[in-house]
Protein backbone atom coordinates (compact mmCIF):
# COMPACT_ATOMS: atom_id res chain seq x y z
CA UNK A 1 0.00 0.00 0.00
CA UNK A 2 1.80 3.32 -0.80
CA UNK A 3 2.17 6.13 1.79
CA UNK A 4 0.17 9.26 1.90
CA UNK A 5 1.92 12.35 1.75
CA UNK A 6 0.42 13.52 5.30
CA UNK A 7 1.66 9.86 6.83
CA UNK A 8 5.41 10.82 5.34
CA UNK A 9 5.07 13.82 6.71
CA UNK A 10 4.20 12.37 10.47
CA UNK A 11 6.95 9.73 9.90
CA UNK A 12 9.57 12.65 8.93
CA UNK A 13 8.25 14.59 11.95
CA UNK A 14 8.22 11.57 14.43
CA UNK A 15 11.98 10.63 13.63
CA UNK A 16 12.92 14.17 15.31
CA UNK A 17 11.50 13.45 18.27
CA UNK A 18 13.52 13.08 21.48
CA UNK A 19 14.19 9.84 21.93
CA UNK A 20 16.52 9.23 24.95
CA UNK A 21 17.08 11.88 27.76
CA UNK A 22 20.03 11.60 30.32
CA UNK A 23 19.64 13.24 33.20
CA UNK A 24 23.88 13.32 34.75
CA UNK A 25 23.27 13.83 38.55
CA UNK A 26 20.87 12.13 41.00
CA UNK A 27 19.73 13.89 44.36
CA UNK A 28 16.87 16.43 44.84
CA UNK A 29 17.08 17.97 41.30
CA UNK A 30 17.92 15.10 39.53
CA UNK A 31 14.90 12.97 40.54
CA UNK A 32 12.57 15.57 40.28
CA UNK A 33 13.26 16.09 36.83
CA UNK A 34 13.16 12.20 36.19
CA UNK A 35 9.98 11.80 37.86
CA UNK A 36 8.38 14.69 36.03
CA UNK A 37 9.63 14.03 33.01
CA UNK A 38 8.43 10.86 33.48
CA UNK A 39 4.74 11.65 34.52
CA UNK A 40 4.76 14.38 31.57
CA UNK A 41 5.51 11.93 28.85
CA UNK A 42 3.83 8.80 29.33
CA UNK A 43 3.47 6.59 25.80
CA UNK A 44 6.08 9.01 24.53
CA UNK A 45 8.62 6.39 24.16
CA UNK A 46 10.84 8.30 25.67
CA UNK A 47 13.38 6.76 27.26
CA UNK A 48 14.89 8.45 30.57
CA UNK A 49 17.65 7.31 32.20
CA UNK A 50 19.38 8.92 35.60
CA UNK A 51 22.90 8.77 36.14
CA UNK A 52 24.00 8.96 40.07
CA UNK A 53 27.48 8.59 41.18
CA UNK A 54 27.81 6.24 44.14
CA UNK A 55 30.70 8.94 45.18
CA UNK A 56 28.44 11.79 45.59
CA UNK A 57 26.25 12.91 48.23
CA UNK A 58 23.02 14.84 48.41
CA UNK A 59 24.20 18.26 48.78
CA UNK A 60 21.03 18.38 51.54
CA UNK A 61 21.57 22.03 52.75
CA UNK A 62 18.02 22.88 51.46
CA UNK A 63 15.09 21.09 53.81
CA UNK A 64 12.94 23.70 53.87
CA UNK A 65 10.45 24.83 50.55
CA UNK A 66 7.84 27.01 49.53
CA UNK A 67 4.26 26.39 48.47
CA UNK A 68 4.75 25.23 45.25
CA UNK A 69 6.18 22.04 47.19
CA UNK A 70 2.49 20.92 47.34
CA UNK A 71 1.45 21.67 43.86
CA UNK A 72 4.19 19.39 42.45
CA UNK A 73 2.73 16.32 44.77
CA UNK A 74 -0.42 16.77 42.99
CA UNK A 75 0.78 17.14 39.18
CA UNK A 76 2.65 13.96 40.20
CA UNK A 77 -0.47 12.42 41.71
CA UNK A 78 1.76 11.25 45.05
CA UNK A 79 -0.55 10.72 48.41
CA UNK A 80 0.33 13.71 50.90
CA UNK A 81 0.35 11.73 53.41
CA UNK A 82 2.56 9.03 52.11
CA UNK A 83 5.21 11.66 50.80
CA UNK A 84 5.14 13.43 54.74
CA UNK A 85 5.25 10.28 56.43
CA UNK A 86 8.26 8.80 54.38
CA UNK A 87 10.28 11.97 54.01
CA UNK A 88 10.20 12.94 57.83
CA UNK A 89 7.84 16.23 56.67
CA UNK A 90 6.90 18.65 59.52
CA UNK A 91 4.94 21.58 57.90
CA UNK A 92 5.84 25.15 57.08
CA UNK A 93 3.65 28.26 57.52
CA UNK A 94 6.41 31.04 56.43
CA UNK A 95 9.95 31.96 57.91
CA UNK A 96 10.46 33.89 60.79
CA UNK A 97 13.29 36.08 60.86
CA UNK A 98 15.31 37.75 63.81
CA UNK A 99 17.53 40.48 64.05
CA UNK A 100 17.79 41.16 60.21
CA UNK A 101 16.63 45.04 60.72
CA UNK A 102 17.98 45.50 64.39
CA UNK A 103 19.01 43.53 67.07
CA UNK A 104 16.12 42.25 69.15
CA UNK A 105 13.66 42.33 66.08
CA UNK A 106 11.51 40.23 64.53
CA UNK A 107 9.04 39.56 61.54
CA UNK A 108 7.23 36.96 59.64
CA UNK A 109 7.28 36.57 56.08
CA UNK A 110 4.11 34.32 55.98
CA UNK A 111 2.63 32.40 53.54
CA UNK A 112 -1.20 32.53 52.50
CA UNK A 113 -3.49 35.92 52.74
CA UNK A 114 -2.98 38.74 54.67
CA UNK A 115 -5.91 40.04 55.26
CA UNK A 116 -8.54 40.81 52.34
CA UNK A 117 -8.76 43.52 49.64
CA UNK A 118 -10.61 46.62 50.46
CA UNK A 119 -12.46 48.50 47.73
CA UNK A 120 -10.43 46.17 45.16
CA UNK A 121 -7.26 47.60 46.73
CA UNK A 122 -4.55 44.84 48.03
CA UNK A 123 -4.99 45.20 52.15
CA UNK A 124 -1.41 46.43 52.75
CA UNK A 125 -3.07 49.78 51.61
CA UNK A 126 -5.27 49.47 54.35
CA UNK A 127 -3.05 48.36 56.75
CA UNK A 128 -0.71 52.11 55.91
CA UNK A 129 -3.73 53.91 56.02
CA UNK A 130 -4.86 52.50 59.58
CA UNK A 131 -1.09 53.61 60.76
CA UNK A 132 -1.61 56.81 59.65
CA UNK A 133 -5.38 57.32 60.91
CA UNK A 134 -3.45 56.91 64.82
CA UNK A 135 -4.41 52.90 64.61
CA UNK A 136 -2.01 49.94 66.07
CA UNK A 137 -2.93 47.16 63.96
CA UNK A 138 -1.63 43.85 65.08
CA UNK A 139 0.43 42.30 62.41
CA UNK A 140 -1.17 38.69 63.25
CA UNK A 141 -4.78 39.92 63.52
CA UNK A 142 -4.30 39.85 59.52
CA UNK A 143 -2.07 36.69 59.11
CA UNK A 144 -3.42 33.54 59.27
CA UNK A 145 -0.09 31.84 59.46
CA UNK A 146 2.12 34.02 61.34
CA UNK A 147 -0.45 33.69 63.79
CA UNK A 148 -0.40 29.80 63.44
CA UNK A 149 2.91 30.10 63.77
CA UNK A 150 3.91 32.15 66.80
CA UNK A 151 1.13 29.44 68.89
CA UNK A 152 2.69 26.56 66.99
CA UNK A 153 -0.46 25.47 65.37
CA UNK A 154 -1.45 24.19 61.80
CA UNK A 155 -4.45 23.46 60.00
CA UNK A 156 -4.98 22.88 56.17
CA UNK A 157 -6.49 25.50 54.46
CA UNK A 158 -10.62 24.57 53.44
CA UNK A 159 -11.34 26.09 50.47
CA UNK A 160 -15.28 25.45 51.23
CA UNK A 161 -14.60 27.80 54.00
CA UNK A 162 -15.42 31.58 54.58
CA UNK A 163 -12.62 33.27 56.49
CA UNK A 164 -8.91 33.75 56.39
CA UNK A 165 -8.71 29.74 56.76
CA UNK A 166 -9.60 29.64 52.58
CA UNK A 167 -6.57 31.91 52.51
CA UNK A 168 -3.87 29.45 53.99
CA UNK A 169 -1.12 28.56 52.35
CA UNK A 170 1.62 25.93 53.38
CA UNK A 171 5.29 24.41 52.48
CA UNK A 172 7.31 21.12 53.78
CA UNK A 173 10.43 20.86 55.64
CA UNK A 174 11.89 17.60 54.85
CA UNK A 175 15.15 15.19 54.59
CA UNK A 176 16.04 16.16 50.92
CA UNK A 177 17.79 12.61 50.87
CA UNK A 178 14.49 10.73 51.82
CA UNK A 179 13.14 12.98 49.26
CA UNK A 180 15.66 12.37 46.52
CA UNK A 181 15.39 8.19 47.14
CA UNK A 182 11.51 8.78 47.31
CA UNK A 183 11.20 10.23 44.10
CA UNK A 184 14.01 7.40 42.74
CA UNK A 185 11.16 4.79 43.79
CA UNK A 186 8.01 7.03 42.17
CA UNK A 187 10.33 7.16 39.12
CA UNK A 188 11.67 3.63 38.11
CA UNK A 189 7.76 3.20 38.87
CA UNK A 190 7.31 5.45 35.34
CA UNK A 191 10.31 3.47 33.82
CA UNK A 192 13.09 5.00 34.33
CA UNK A 193 16.42 3.65 34.66
CA UNK A 194 19.26 4.34 36.84
CA UNK A 195 23.03 4.05 36.19
CA UNK A 196 25.18 3.85 38.60
CA UNK A 197 28.31 5.50 37.02
CA UNK A 198 30.96 7.73 37.40
CA UNK A 199 30.62 11.09 34.79
CA UNK A 200 34.21 11.81 33.55
CA UNK A 201 33.53 13.72 30.54
CA UNK A 202 31.89 13.97 27.42
CA UNK A 203 32.69 13.63 23.96
CA UNK A 204 30.71 16.09 20.89
CA UNK A 205 29.99 16.51 17.88
CA UNK A 206 31.24 18.90 15.00
CA UNK A 207 29.07 21.18 16.01
CA UNK A 208 29.23 21.29 19.47
CA UNK A 209 25.84 19.52 20.60
CA UNK A 210 27.21 16.50 22.75
CA UNK A 211 27.01 13.35 21.78
CA UNK A 212 28.29 11.19 24.84
CA UNK A 213 28.47 11.16 28.08
CA UNK A 214 31.84 9.18 28.95
CA UNK A 215 32.04 7.12 32.17
CA UNK A 216 34.79 6.06 34.36
CA UNK A 217 34.89 2.37 33.71
CA UNK A 218 35.30 3.45 29.86
CA UNK A 219 32.01 2.71 28.89
CA UNK A 220 29.60 5.44 26.82
CA UNK A 221 26.03 6.85 26.72
CA UNK A 222 24.52 8.36 24.25
CA UNK A 223 21.55 10.65 24.38
CA UNK A 224 19.40 13.42 22.43
CA UNK A 225 18.81 15.53 25.05
CA UNK A 226 20.98 16.19 28.26
CA UNK A 227 19.79 17.42 31.77
CA UNK A 228 22.86 18.58 33.80
CA UNK A 229 22.06 18.07 37.53
CA UNK A 230 25.18 17.58 38.78
CA UNK A 231 25.74 20.17 41.20
CA UNK A 232 27.63 23.08 40.96
CA UNK A 233 30.30 21.28 38.86
CA UNK A 234 28.37 21.64 35.87
CA UNK A 235 29.95 18.93 34.16
CA UNK A 236 27.93 19.29 30.98
CA UNK A 237 26.66 22.90 30.80
CA UNK A 238 30.40 24.56 32.12
CA UNK A 239 32.91 21.57 31.96
CA UNK A 240 32.19 20.63 28.75
CA UNK A 241 30.18 23.56 26.60
CA UNK A 242 31.76 26.15 28.28
CA UNK A 243 29.13 28.52 29.06
CA UNK A 244 30.32 30.91 32.21
CA UNK A 245 28.95 32.28 35.23
CA UNK A 246 27.60 35.60 36.29
CA UNK A 247 28.56 36.08 39.71
CA UNK A 248 26.16 37.60 42.18
CA UNK A 249 29.16 37.95 45.17
CA UNK A 250 29.20 42.15 44.90
CA UNK A 251 25.24 42.50 46.55
CA UNK A 252 24.53 38.56 47.84
CA UNK A 253 28.48 38.07 50.09
CA UNK A 254 27.53 34.95 51.55
CA UNK A 255 29.36 32.03 50.14
CA UNK A 256 29.65 29.68 52.88
CA UNK A 257 27.60 27.42 54.81
CA UNK A 258 27.93 25.05 57.47
CA UNK A 259 25.13 22.69 58.84
CA UNK A 260 24.16 20.07 61.61
CA UNK A 261 21.64 18.05 62.86
CA UNK A 262 20.73 18.17 66.36
CA UNK A 263 18.16 16.22 68.53
CA UNK A 264 14.76 17.61 68.84
CA UNK A 265 14.16 20.15 71.94
CA UNK A 266 10.77 20.81 72.59
CA UNK A 267 7.60 21.67 70.15
CA UNK A 268 7.83 21.38 66.40
CA UNK A 269 7.46 25.17 64.86
CA UNK A 270 5.55 25.09 61.85
CA UNK A 271 8.04 27.63 60.23
CA UNK A 272 11.47 27.99 59.42
CA UNK A 273 13.30 30.19 61.72
CA UNK A 274 16.15 32.79 60.07
CA UNK A 275 18.22 34.16 62.61
CA UNK A 276 20.55 37.15 61.64
CA UNK A 277 24.57 36.78 63.06
CA UNK A 278 27.62 39.08 62.84
CA UNK A 279 28.81 37.39 59.60
CA UNK A 280 25.68 36.20 58.16
CA UNK A 281 22.79 34.15 59.31
CA UNK A 282 21.64 31.20 60.84
CA UNK A 283 18.20 28.96 60.72
CA UNK A 284 16.46 26.14 62.20
CA UNK A 285 14.20 23.55 61.04
CA UNK A 286 12.05 21.19 62.38
CA UNK A 287 11.76 17.73 61.04
CA UNK A 288 9.99 14.84 62.26
CA UNK A 289 13.01 12.60 64.20
CA UNK A 290 15.72 16.02 64.47
CA UNK A 291 16.42 19.30 63.99
CA UNK A 292 18.26 20.88 61.02
CA UNK A 293 20.30 23.70 61.66
CA UNK A 294 23.09 25.55 59.63
CA UNK A 295 24.92 28.97 59.19
CA UNK A 296 25.38 30.70 55.53
CA UNK A 297 28.13 33.36 56.01
CA UNK A 298 31.41 35.20 54.58
CA UNK A 299 34.39 34.19 54.11
CA UNK A 300 35.58 37.71 54.32
CA UNK A 301 34.50 38.13 57.46
CA UNK A 302 34.65 34.99 59.45
CA UNK A 303 36.39 31.92 59.10
CA UNK A 304 35.33 28.14 58.42
CA UNK A 305 36.21 27.36 62.34
CA UNK A 306 34.96 30.65 63.63
CA UNK A 307 31.35 30.20 62.02
CA UNK A 308 31.15 26.45 63.52
CA UNK A 309 31.88 27.87 66.85
CA UNK A 310 28.94 30.40 66.28
CA UNK A 311 26.65 27.78 65.20
CA UNK A 312 27.40 25.38 67.76
CA UNK A 313 27.10 28.61 70.83
CA UNK A 314 23.50 29.52 69.29
CA UNK A 315 21.99 25.87 68.78
CA UNK A 316 23.62 24.81 72.00
CA UNK A 317 23.30 21.24 71.24
CA UNK A 318 25.34 18.71 70.63
CA UNK A 319 25.06 17.41 66.39
CA UNK A 320 24.32 13.56 65.77
CA UNK A 321 26.92 13.56 62.50
CA UNK A 322 30.06 15.37 62.00
CA UNK A 323 29.34 19.49 60.39
CA UNK A 324 28.95 19.51 56.89
CA UNK A 325 30.85 22.96 55.27
CA UNK A 326 29.84 24.17 51.63
CA UNK A 327 31.08 26.77 49.33
CA UNK A 328 29.58 28.63 46.43
CA UNK A 329 29.51 31.56 44.55
CA UNK A 330 26.31 33.00 44.16
CA UNK A 331 24.73 33.41 40.93
CA UNK A 332 23.94 31.87 37.54
CA UNK A 333 25.05 30.39 34.46
CA UNK A 334 24.96 32.71 31.25
CA UNK A 335 22.66 30.59 29.85
CA UNK A 336 20.64 27.65 31.12
CA UNK A 337 20.25 25.39 28.11
CA UNK A 338 22.43 25.41 25.63
CA UNK A 339 22.57 23.44 22.24
CA UNK A 340 21.38 20.12 23.77
CA UNK A 341 22.05 20.46 27.14
CA UNK A 342 19.98 22.10 30.11
CA UNK A 343 21.24 22.89 33.59
CA UNK A 344 19.05 22.39 35.97
CA UNK A 345 19.21 22.64 39.64
CA UNK A 346 22.56 23.68 40.93
CA UNK A 347 24.47 23.10 37.90
CA UNK A 348 22.11 26.34 36.60
CA UNK A 349 23.24 28.61 39.59
CA UNK A 350 22.74 28.90 43.25
CA UNK A 351 20.66 31.54 45.31
CA UNK A 352 21.42 31.04 49.03
CA UNK A 353 19.01 29.46 50.70
CA UNK A 354 17.22 32.31 52.50
CA UNK A 355 13.96 32.15 51.28
CA UNK A 356 14.39 28.42 50.42
CA UNK A 357 13.99 28.70 46.45
CA UNK A 358 16.90 25.99 45.21
CA UNK A 359 13.73 23.35 44.83
CA UNK A 360 11.50 25.71 43.15
CA UNK A 361 14.36 26.94 40.65
CA UNK A 362 15.32 23.25 40.23
CA UNK A 363 11.27 22.61 39.36
CA UNK A 364 10.67 25.85 37.30
CA UNK A 365 13.74 24.42 34.98
CA UNK A 366 11.81 21.82 34.38
CA UNK A 367 8.34 22.84 34.25
CA UNK A 368 9.92 25.38 31.50
CA UNK A 369 11.67 22.92 29.82
CA UNK A 370 8.24 20.99 28.97
CA UNK A 371 6.87 24.42 28.12
CA UNK A 372 9.57 24.39 25.34
CA UNK A 373 10.48 20.46 25.20
CA UNK A 374 12.24 20.29 21.79
CA UNK A 375 12.92 17.77 18.62
CA UNK A 376 16.45 16.88 17.37
CA UNK A 377 16.47 20.09 15.27
CA UNK A 378 17.30 22.24 19.22
CA UNK A 379 15.50 25.57 17.43
CA UNK A 380 17.40 28.24 18.57
CA UNK A 381 14.53 30.48 18.89
CA UNK A 382 12.55 28.14 21.23
CA UNK A 383 16.18 27.68 23.74
CA UNK A 384 16.33 31.27 23.68
CA UNK A 385 12.81 32.23 24.63
CA UNK A 386 13.84 29.47 27.69
CA UNK A 387 16.80 31.65 28.56
CA UNK A 388 15.22 34.66 28.65
CA UNK A 389 12.33 33.48 30.87
CA UNK A 390 14.58 31.54 33.30
CA UNK A 391 16.99 34.23 33.65
CA UNK A 392 14.26 36.93 34.14
CA UNK A 393 12.50 34.84 36.75
CA UNK A 394 15.82 33.91 38.53
CA UNK A 395 17.16 37.78 38.62
CA UNK A 396 14.19 38.52 40.18
CA UNK A 397 14.36 36.26 43.08
CA UNK A 398 17.72 37.67 43.56
CA UNK A 399 16.39 40.97 43.82
CA UNK A 400 14.52 40.35 46.22
CA UNK A 401 16.99 38.48 48.51
CA UNK A 402 18.94 41.22 48.20
CA UNK A 403 16.04 43.29 49.83
CA UNK A 404 16.56 41.60 52.97
CA UNK A 405 20.09 42.72 53.63
CA UNK A 406 19.86 46.25 51.91
CA UNK A 407 17.31 47.12 54.11
CA UNK A 408 19.26 46.75 57.25
CA UNK A 409 19.57 49.14 59.79
CA UNK A 410 22.30 47.66 61.52
CA UNK A 411 25.88 48.30 61.28
CA UNK A 412 27.18 47.00 64.28
CA UNK A 413 29.49 44.26 62.81
CA UNK A 414 31.22 44.83 59.09
CA UNK A 415 28.82 42.44 56.82
CA UNK A 416 25.61 44.31 57.74
CA UNK A 417 27.64 47.59 57.44
CA UNK A 418 28.66 46.87 53.87
CA UNK A 419 24.95 45.59 52.79
CA UNK A 420 23.63 48.56 54.04
CA UNK A 421 25.73 50.58 51.94
CA UNK A 422 26.06 48.74 49.49
CA UNK A 423 25.01 49.42 45.83
CA UNK A 424 21.86 47.48 44.73
CA UNK A 425 20.88 46.80 41.08
CA UNK A 426 18.88 49.61 38.99
CA UNK A 427 15.60 47.30 39.19
CA UNK A 428 15.70 46.90 42.75
CA UNK A 429 15.94 50.56 43.63
CA UNK A 430 12.86 51.42 41.71
CA UNK A 431 11.01 48.76 43.52
CA UNK A 432 12.37 50.13 46.81
CA UNK A 433 11.61 54.35 45.86
CA UNK A 434 8.51 53.34 44.55
CA UNK A 435 7.30 51.80 47.67
CA UNK A 436 8.87 54.34 49.93
CA UNK A 437 6.65 57.07 48.00
CA UNK A 438 3.45 55.36 47.56
CA UNK A 439 2.99 52.23 49.53
CA UNK A 440 2.50 50.75 46.03
CA UNK A 441 4.35 47.57 44.43
CA UNK A 442 4.41 46.53 41.02
CA UNK A 443 5.60 42.95 40.79
CA UNK A 444 5.41 41.80 37.00
CA UNK A 445 3.53 38.74 35.49
CA UNK A 446 4.41 35.38 36.86
CA UNK A 447 6.98 36.61 39.27
CA UNK A 448 7.55 33.96 42.07
CA UNK A 449 6.65 36.85 45.02
CA UNK A 450 3.90 38.33 44.96
CA UNK A 451 3.09 42.10 46.39
CA UNK A 452 2.39 40.46 49.65
CA UNK A 453 5.79 38.62 49.68
CA UNK A 454 7.53 42.06 49.28
CA UNK A 455 5.10 44.15 51.33
CA UNK A 456 5.87 41.42 54.25
CA UNK A 457 9.85 42.46 53.76
CA UNK A 458 9.37 46.06 53.76
CA UNK A 459 7.40 46.14 56.90
CA UNK A 460 9.61 43.91 58.50
CA UNK A 461 12.62 45.45 57.92
CA UNK A 462 11.12 48.81 58.91
CA UNK A 463 10.15 51.01 55.88
CA UNK A 464 7.18 53.52 56.08
CA UNK A 465 6.34 54.60 53.15
CA UNK A 466 4.92 58.54 52.73
CA UNK A 467 1.49 57.60 51.29
CA UNK A 468 -1.13 55.26 50.59
CA UNK A 469 -3.05 54.38 47.52
CA UNK A 470 -5.53 57.55 47.73
CA UNK A 471 -8.61 55.50 46.69
CA UNK A 472 -8.63 53.80 49.96
CA UNK A 473 -10.15 57.19 51.27
CA UNK A 474 -13.28 56.18 50.14
CA UNK A 475 -13.29 53.92 53.23
CA UNK A 476 -13.88 56.15 56.00
CA UNK A 477 -11.96 56.22 59.03
CA UNK A 478 -14.61 54.21 61.30
CA UNK A 479 -15.83 52.23 58.30
CA UNK A 480 -11.98 51.26 58.24
CA UNK A 481 -11.66 50.49 62.16
CA UNK A 482 -14.92 48.30 61.84
CA UNK A 483 -13.52 46.32 58.86
CA UNK A 484 -10.44 45.60 60.90
CA UNK A 485 -11.97 44.40 63.68
CA UNK A 486 -13.75 41.78 61.43
CA UNK A 487 -10.92 40.25 60.07
CA UNK A 488 -9.00 40.28 63.28
CA UNK A 489 -12.24 38.67 64.79
CA UNK A 490 -12.31 36.10 62.13
CA UNK A 491 -8.55 35.40 62.63
CA UNK A 492 -8.82 34.32 66.11
CA UNK A 493 -11.64 32.40 65.68
CA UNK A 494 -9.61 30.27 63.28
CA UNK A 495 -6.96 30.00 65.71
CA UNK A 496 -8.70 28.74 68.26
CA UNK A 497 -10.20 25.98 66.37
CA UNK A 498 -6.75 24.96 65.01
CA UNK A 499 -4.61 21.77 66.64
CA UNK A 500 -0.72 21.85 67.39
CA UNK A 501 1.72 21.49 64.90
CA UNK A 502 3.02 18.23 67.03
CA UNK A 503 -0.52 16.50 67.02
CA UNK A 504 -0.02 15.77 63.48
CA UNK A 505 3.43 13.61 64.65
CA UNK A 506 1.70 12.40 67.69
CA UNK A 507 3.86 9.18 67.45
CA UNK A 508 7.38 9.37 66.25
CA UNK A 509 7.89 7.33 63.40
CA UNK A 510 10.17 4.44 63.65
CA UNK A 511 13.42 4.54 61.11
CA UNK A 512 12.84 4.62 57.69
CA UNK A 513 13.37 1.18 55.81
CA UNK A 514 15.13 1.58 52.71
CA UNK A 515 12.34 -0.20 50.64
CA UNK A 516 10.79 1.85 48.20
CA UNK A 517 7.22 3.76 49.37
CA UNK A 518 4.25 2.88 48.21
CA UNK A 519 2.27 5.32 46.10
CA UNK A 520 -1.25 5.80 46.49
CA UNK A 521 -3.91 7.46 44.42
CA UNK A 522 -4.77 11.03 46.07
Amino acid sequence: MMQTEQSRRSDRAGDRRIDHIAIVGGGTAGWIAASVLARALPGSRCVITVIESPEIGTIGVGEATIPPIIDLLRFLDINHGDFVKHTQSTFKLGIKFTDWSRLGHSYWHPFGTFGSAINRRPFHHAWHKAKAAGFAPKFNDYSLCAALGDQGRFRFPDASAQGPVAGLRYALHFDAALVARYLRAYAERLGVTRLERTVSGATQREDGFIDELAFADGTRLAADLFVDCSGFRGILIEQTLKTGYIDWGDVLPCDRAVAIQTHLTGARPPYTAAFARAAGWRWRIPLQQRAGNGYVYASAHVSDTEALDDLMAAVGEKPLVDPRFLRFVTGRRRLFWKRNCVAVGLASGFIEPLESTSIHLALSGVYNLLEHFPDKSFDQSNIDAYNEELTTEIERIRDFIVLHYCLTQREDTPLWARCRAMRIPDSLSQRIETYRRTGRIRPKAGELFTDLSWFYIFEGMGVQPESYDPLMDIVKTDQLRDILAQFAQATAAALKSAPTHDSHFAERPKPLSVQAPEFTAR
